[in-house]
């Protein structure tokens, strides 16, 4: 049995700060979105059960505050990737995207034997970080679009204009929650030792 070092301390705390502000980022989104009245109506009790009564200044207040932490928390992950040298790790290269096909006919249950291993990540996951990275900085320019489409009227003429910046925000937002859900099951199809190693950063190798 090898105990070896999987997550630095800097990438735990911005992965463990960043989780519960996405999550209630896309709440107060939410709040926002179903303020009007015009969009699908869903049953009282759903609506009672996630808290999204109809209430637009008190869901743009929390959406507008918690921003300012999801932007300092990335920016912060993004410098440290960079001074680290842990981008090196994270970004896909061209053979990354041509090893990624064994890695998710395995996890379609379409092929037996999982592909070997080689690094810190799988081709897929790697794609996966990068891409919710790209996704996050994608999601703060089209949220200052729709925010400020006046004063960044520049990026929001860039984005398409202003409904055209709100429905990227939108697919951005469910891109999220995709991954999330993805993240979760592969989490826990991974097992206990893949999350010990997102909490005390020590991975158990046999």
């Amino acid at each position: 049995m090898q105990v070896i070092e999987k997550h630095s301390r800097a990438i735990r705390w911005f992965h463990w700060i960043h989780f519960p502000l996405i999550m209630l980022m896309i709440w107060t989104g939410a709040r926002i979105y179903w303020a009007n009245q015009a969009y699908i109506e869903m049953p009282e009790s759903v609506v009672r059960f996630f808290g999204l009564e109809a209430n637009l200044a008190l869901g743009m207040a929390w959406h507008f505050s918690l921003v300012w932490l999801f932007a300092i928390n990335g920016l912060a992950y993004v410098t440290y990737l960079f001074l680290s040298g842990e981008w090196r790790v994270l970004v896909p290269g061209k053979q990354d995207f041509r090893d990624a096909v064994p890695y998710l006919l395995y996890d379609l249950h379409l092929r037996k034997a999982p592909p070997p291993l080689h690094g810190k990540f799988n081709p897929m996951q790697k794609i996966s970080y990068f891409f919710v990275i790209l996704m996050g900085g994608g999601a703060l320019l089209t949220g200052l679009a729709i925010y400020k489409p006046v004063q960044a009227g520049l990026l929001t003429q860039l984005l398409g204009g202003y409904e055209t910046a709100c429905l990227e925000h939108f697919i951005l937002t469910v891109g999220f929650i995709l991954f999330f859900l993805v993240h979760v099951i592969e989490v826990m199809r991974a097992g206990w030792n893949n999350f010990r190693a997102m909490v005390s950063g020590d991975e158990i190798k046999n």
